[in-house]
């Protein structure tokens, strides 16, 4: 890792130390730095237990064990700065023990964790949220036996990336991240970067066919949910032509609890939700950057009273700190499931998406603005909420 040194046009090189030289610890340390930042793994992940024992006739613990955006189970080893020969032995052990979870457990488990750290939250919902589904019995957790692992060192033995390599030809699916320290004037550094798979060749090496495991009732209730959403979609969309709304114009009936059309800027869009309980239409700020969207709604934020009266109606703003996209959004409850609600609840959403392109088209150029400054502020070395 180097350092920029402007002043005098050059780099600096940081000094590289071990985690031991500077006192951090697996579990106190390097183990909450995962935990509390999960996507330095390079995808967003649940973090939904720590120090996990919950397995009958032992006494091992895993270190952290997450949720994929997939609903994979992920064994996520922690090692300071060596991997140890037994790493992946270890991992495979803790995966073995978690094929067997069923949802019902996973989610006690999680709400376990969330009742110590943050008390007050309910797992169900939470891992809703973070997999996009409607409600907690359209989820599906830990499907066949695709448990991953991920394992994170300074340094990892010849032993142990032989056999990572291996478990790969062979549809296992792990990554290795190599953590590494750095010192600089007192000031301390880290780096985590997967060095297994590469990233490039992570899906030659993995294969582009996954398999398709899981639980029949769930997957005969989904296929269901997807033609009724798909029918409703359809509906909904020749409406929206009808009433001669142009927004949805190129886009495609979905098997999804929503669809979602364009502004014009990259990275804010509109959505149309169909749920089983109501109807919903939001704008969204889902740029790369958490602290852009955060910006963004602040700035939209700013003008609450001019903009619900635009739209006639108060709006619920959703800033969301705790995730990366901001949300401002108008809901009414509907029978979503009952196709005798359909005209009334498709009449909503039309009148409602077109109230809300109305009200938030006209403020996308003063967004795109305001992105600008921010690159600009960037790009002149001042502090500023802008990020790639």
């Amino acid at each position: 890792m180097f350092k920029i040194d402007s002043a005098s046009n050059r780099i600096v090189k940081l000094k590289e130390v071990s985690f031991s030289e500077l006192g951090f610890t697996e579990r106190h340390h390097l183990q909450e730095w995962v935990a509390n930042q999960p996507d330095a793994l390079g995808e967003e992940l649940l973090i939904i237990q720590k120090e996990f024992d919950g397995f009958d006739d032992t006494r091992e613990r895993l270190d952290l064990l997450a949720v994929d955006k997939q609903g994979n189970l992920v064994i996520i080893e922690n090692k300071l700065d060596d991997s140890g020969r037994d790493v992946v032995w270890q991992a495979l052990k803790y995966a073995s023990y978690c094929s067997t979870l069923s949802k019902s457990q996973i989610a006690e488990i999680f709400q376990k964790y969330l009742d110590k750290v943050s008390p007050g939250q309910d797992a169900k919902a939470l891992i809703c949220e973070f997999l996009e589904q409607e409600d907690f019995a359209e989820v599906v957790l830990n499907p066949g036996n695709d448990q991953r692992l991920i394992l994170v060192a300074a340094h990892f033995r010849k032993e142990v990336t032989s056999t990572v390599l291996w478990l790969l030809k062979h549809r296992v699916f792990v990554k290795c991240f190599r953590a590494t320290p750095f010192i600089d004037e007192g000031q301390r550094f880290l780096t985590v970067e997967q060095v297994i798979p590469l990233p490039e060749a992570e899906e030659l090496m993995i294969g582009i066919s996954e398999k398709e495991v899981e639980e029949q009732s769930t997957e005969r209730g989904q296929a269901t949910r997807h033609l009724l959403r798909n029918e409703f979609w359809h509906k909904a969309l020749d409406a929206l032509q009808a009433a001669n709304v142009q927004l949805y114009a190129n886009v495609s009936p979905s098997q999804d609890h929503w669809v979602s059309a364009g502004s014009g800027m990259s990275g804010v869009h509109y959505n149309m939700i169909f749920n089983r309980d109501e109807a919903r239409v939001e704008f969204v700020l889902s740029t790369r950057s958490k602290d852009v969207n955060k910006a963004l709604f602040d700035f939209l934020l700013g003008r609450q009273q001019q903009l619900q009266s635009d739209f006639g109606a108060p709006l619920s703003w959703r800033r969301m700190d705790d995730r990366k996209v901001s949300i401002v959004e108008y809901g009414a409850p509907f029978d979503g499931h009952n196709r005798e609600c359909w005209p009334e609840m498709i009449q909503w959403l039309v009148e409602h998406v077109k109230r809300m392109e109305k009200t938030f088209q006209k403020e996308v150029p003063a967004l795109r603005s305001l992105v600008q400054t921010l690159k600009d502020t960037a790009a002149d070395g001042v502090s500023s909420p802008m990020e790639a």
